[in-house]
């Protein structure tokens, strides 16, 4: 199967330039990089520390930020499908909660109707408040986080920056680095990526600071 590539639409690019559909700024970071040229796999592997999932994908392309450049969706089978009795008779035991319920036909049409639970019902770890995050995960994924980054967006040039995310040893010292990696990123990449990267950072520190002391310049 060939490689899938996504590129953004004019939606897309009407969102990075005008902030017109005020996406988040999760599905906004995930916007900016892709590009056209980065493979969804590729995607996926290398920015997942700033909260690329599968979903946030699929959600750009259904809301028609982004389409298909090149490659196939891959089909997904069909599920087998029940007799109409058998599948009520299926929801029912789910919803009472007992396997082997017995119903008349009249209860079975009536569980038919009724929605078919997913699963997963736990929440996402991305649609968990960051702000309930206990340390020990906060720390983890601001480490991905910053290391990640550094590596997409300054590269080899970001060398001292990695360094110095090596020798954190709690969330404050993360905290403490915010600034230079900001404007590290600003001078790699610019004022819409750093804008991009402040946001799901602030989320992951748990909060904006008090004082804003990162200037993005004027555009």
């Amino acid at each position: 199967m060939s490689t899938m590539v996504y590129d953004k639409t004019d939606k897309g690019r009407e969102e990075i330039s005008t902030r017109k559909h005020q996406l988040s700024s999760r599905l906004r970071t995930i916007l900016v990089m892709i590009d056209g040229r980065h493979s969804h796999d590729d995607l996926l592997r290398k920015f997942a520390g700033v909260g690329v999932t599968e979903d946030s994908v699929k959600e750009l392309l259904q809301e028609g930020y982004i389409f298909l450049a090149s490659g196939e969706e891959p089909v997904a089978p069909a599920a087998p499908k029940l007799p109409a009795s058998a599948r009520a008779r299926q929801v029912a035991r789910r919803a009472a909660g007992a396997e082997g319920a017995h119903h008349d036909d009249v209860h079975d049409d009536a569980a038919a109707s009724l929605p078919v639970v997913a699963s997963a019902e736990a929440p996402s770890a991305q649609a968990l408040a960051e702000s309930q995050l206990d340390d020990a995960t906060r720390f983890r994924h601001l480490y991905d986080f910053y290391n990640q980054t550094i590596k997409s967006t300054i590269g080899l040039r970001g060398i001292m920056l990695q360094l110095k995310v090596e020798k954190c040893n709690n969330v404050d010292d993360f905290r403490a680095l915010r600034l230079q990696y900001l404007e590290a990123v600003l001078k790699a990449k610019g004022s819409e990526m750093a804008r991009s990267l402040r946001g799901r950072l602030d989320e992951l520190l748990g909060g904006k600071p008090e004082r804003e002391d990162f200037i993005l310049p004027d555009n």
